[in-house]
């Protein structure tokens, strides 16, 4: 694939929500909009985050990077302290999957992107 074609780098960070506590949703809403948005504002390399949530099932951050190389660096920066990372101390438990993807395009419509808390934030 020609490099100028690539439209990014996917990795998928997912937590189960099934063992967590009852109050695991709002902690990781205001956890991410209090401190973690701020943090991937300026982090290298990545295009963009988003952060996903099924209240009781999941929570995932899904993350595009620029270059292979910069998602492979955080990855591995990532998994040698996944169990301890932020969310993995707000759920009670390390991420259940890591995993590449690759961002085959990227379609912004009218309204673009958005910054800031989504729904289940007041």
């Amino acid at each position: 694939m020609n490099a100028s074609l690539d439209a990014g780098y996917g990795l998928t960070v997912r937590w189960s929500l099934t063992d967590a506590g009852p109050d695991a949703a709002a902690r990781l809403r205001e956890y991410v909009v209090g401190t973690s948005m701020a943090r991937f504002m300026f982090q290298e390399g990545l295009a963009f985050k988003v952060w996903r949530m099924r209240e009781g099932e999941w929570f995932e951050g899904t993350y595009v990077f620029d270059s292979a190389r910069a998602r492979d660096e955080f990855r591995a920066g990532f998994e040698a302290t996944a169990a301890t990372a932020p969310g993995s101390q707000l759920i009670g438990s390390a991420p259940i999957l890591i995993e590449d993807y690759e961002v085959v395009a990227i379609a912004e419509g009218p309204e673009q992107f958005r910054r800031g808390a989504g729904p289940g934030q007041a």
